[in-house]
């Protein structure tokens, strides 16, 4: 690791932490020329997932613009910012763990879907009317009436 002081390209590790549950570690360093200190943060390298939109074009998944999406749902409604968080890490992770890098855009909508339901059924309706692009007060009425059965 290169000195950000004297660029030297050696130094020694005085002290290790684990950091973001466990996610990062945390790592104080001295150079072995000038002596000083810094920091440096060792994190676990995950390809990329690739959404596939509707359109057939692919980009990046980004997971502010999820959130941004969720938190345009959720507005005025009693939901946290942690529990929007949560659900982002939920989906991220799931969308990690499984085998395919490419994603259809649909199935983070539908994990968006499935965590809102449960968190709650305006911020659920909202992102659903979006994301399924609902034409017209029948198409609403009908998602609301499976939520009413559901319950």
């Amino acid at each position: 690791m290169k000195c950000p002081f004297c660029n030297y390209g050696e130094s020694k590790v005085i002290d290790s932490r684990p950091t973001d549950e466990g996610e990062r570690i945390r790592r104080r360093r001295e150079c072995l020329k000038c002596g000083k200190r810094f920091t440096t943060y060792e994190i676990i390298e995950t390809l990329p997932i690739i959404v596939i939109k509707k359109d057939k074009s692919r980009e990046t998944f980004d997971r502010n613009k999820l959130m941004r999406g969720l938190l345009r749902a959720c507005e005025k409604r009693p939901v946290t910012v942690d529990a929007l968080e949560k659900m982002v890490d939920d989906i991220e992770s799931t969308l990690q763990n499984s085998l395919d890098r490419e994603v259809p855009s649909s199935l983070i909508g539908t994990y968006a879907m499935e965590k809102l339901k449960d968190a709650d059924e305006v911020a659920y309706v909202r992102f659903a009317s979006v994301y399924r692009q609902f034409k017209d007060i029948n198409t609403f009425m009908e998602e609301l009436n499976k939520i009413i059965k559901s319950k």
